[in-house]
């Protein structure tokens, strides 16, 4: 067998290669969908978003009726309180929204925190809580939105839970307790790029 048939083979088989490669490759992907499956966010979206009035919310402390108004047009991070004590799953998740607030750089004005304060609590005991964290929104909901965000986990809300609420106040995607700070912070920067409000 001479260098040019040597060639024409070669050719053949490449030719041959191009053409069954893909099929073989959109076989593999027909039977392992996962693989393709590509994640657009890390946080549990809400469908249908939660939404809120101005009125479901009042603030749980002076400083926070004062600067209610501060959650209109921006989005939110809210930390919820479930119960009369702030364990440390609870304690955590709100020390990780003040580093995302801080990791945020130039969106820092779009964005607000608020802790979402169920029930049981008095100002005084909360105080330990956020003691040293002055600029937080502590917010109380009324009955009805307590129990649509309860129907989220089948009325056992857990102690860290973390949730976003958009510029027009609607309740749209929420994160578990433990959540990875870079994971939100992911999430939000694709929202504040996307957003035409807040």
């Amino acid at each position: 067998m001479n260098n040019q048939q040597k060639r024409n083979q070669r050719l053949i088989l490449a030719i041959f290669g191009m053409s069954v490669i893909p099929f073989i490759i959109a076989w593999y992907l027909a039977e392992h969908p996962e693989t393709v499956a590509g994640r657009t966010n890390y946080g549990e979206l809400i469908i249908p978003p939660i939404t809120t009035e101005r009125t479901d919310l009042t603030g749980f402390d002076q400083f926070s009726s004062e600067n209610l108004g501060e959650l209109k047009g921006r989005w939110v991070m809210i930390n919820l309180i479930p119960a009369s004590d702030c364990n440390l799953d609870c304690k955590e998740s709100i020390f990780k929204s003040k580093q995302l607030l801080l990791m945020m750089g130039k969106d820092l004005t779009r964005i607000r925190r608020a802790v979402m304060v169920f029930e049981g609590v008095t100002v005084d005991t909360q105080g330990v809580w956020w003691s040293e964290d002055s600029r937080l929104l502590k917010v109380k909901p009324n009955q009805a939105l307590q129990k649509k965000i309860e129907a989220l986990k089948q009325g056992k809300v857990p102690h860290g839970m973390f949730i976003l609420m958009d510029p027009l106040g609607n309740l749209m995607m929420h994160y578990q307790p433990g959540f990875d700070p870079y994971k939100v912070k992911s999430d939000l920067r694709k929202l504040l790029s996307i957003s035409q409000i807040g």
